[in-house]
């Protein structure tokens, strides 16, 4: 087996000549992690005239001809928003808390999912508020960033709470606050998504809360899916769901230990 990567840097047009060069080195698969959930029709049918799979993997797209692709393989986003609102609204337990959200890149689709699933969850409880919500790009320099403009913007001591689309952005937004002379955990409560190595020393720390794993087996689903598929012709379900499992700190650093090496 021949792996073949190209890193899209955050950028569709880099990746739609990345697919398009692949087409061309006549692969027998791509696994594309769509940056944006738009505009993927045409590459992706050229892929499909080329009679090569196209396997999704972490986002879905946005298309009326879902057979450009095979299968995508990602977690309910929708329900990962909810795991993370249903865990703050349990922690502050009914006291009133003014939220900041970190979105991640605008236009894709986990986005809006991650986003909605909060929001959702919150509109049951009038105690938590989202104030100010932006895009920190799924980075920690940016997320850092924002959130240094929500701590100016906003009164001392008046933010309760950041939710942030990855773990990324949430370590920025831990530095932030540190840099504010706040305590992080403590002054500002800290839930985000992926469930990276680097939020659980965070919360071994005492710096975060909470974080809503991103299953990271995905590729091997794709894989299994497509292995499957080229054996015998099955055809996987459309969409292949991974769990969405919450961690809390009292496991954060055996779980630091466990993953630290692994990515």
């Amino acid at each position: 087996m021949t792996l073949k990567v190209a890193d899209g840097q955050q950028r569709q047009e880099n990746q739609i000549k990345a697919v398009r060069s692949f087409i061309a080195q006549r692969v027998d698969a791509i696994f594309l992690a769509p940056v944006v959930s738009t505009g993927w029709d045409t590459v992706l049918a050229e892929a499909k005239t080329a009679k090569i799979p196209v396997i999704l993997l972490d986002r879905s797209i946005n298309t009326r001809d879902p057979s450009l692709y095979l299968t995508a393989v990602t977690a309910d986003n929708v329900q990962e928003g909810r795991v993370a609102a249903d865990w703050l609204i349990g922690k502050v337990a009914g006291k009133p808390c003014r939220v900041v959200e970190l979105q991640g890149t605008m236009g894709a689709d986990l986005v809006a999912n991650r986003k909605k699933g909060f929001t959702d969850a919150l509109a049951k409880s009038p105690n938590l508020t989202i104030v100010r919500s932006q895009s920190g790009e799924f980075t920690r320099a940016k997320g850092k960033e924002v959130m240094e403009g929500f701590l100016k913007a906003e009164a001392p001591g008046s933010i309760c709470a950041v939710y942030a689309h990855n773990d990324d952005m949430a370590i920025g937004a831990i530095q932030a606050i540190k840099e504010a002379g706040l305590k992080p955990g403590t002054d500002i409560l800290t839930v985000s998504i992926d469930a990276v190595p680097d939020i659980f020393k965070a919360m071994a720390d005492g710096d975060a809360n909470a974080t809503v794993e991103l299953s990271p087996d995905m590729a091997r689903r794709g894989f299994d899916a497509l292995d499957a598929y080229r054996k015998d012709g099955t055809a996987p379900p459309k969409w292949i769901q991974t769990p969405s499992t919450l961690y809390l700190p009292d496991t954060a650093a055996a779980e630091y230990a466990r993953r630290k090496d692994l990515y």
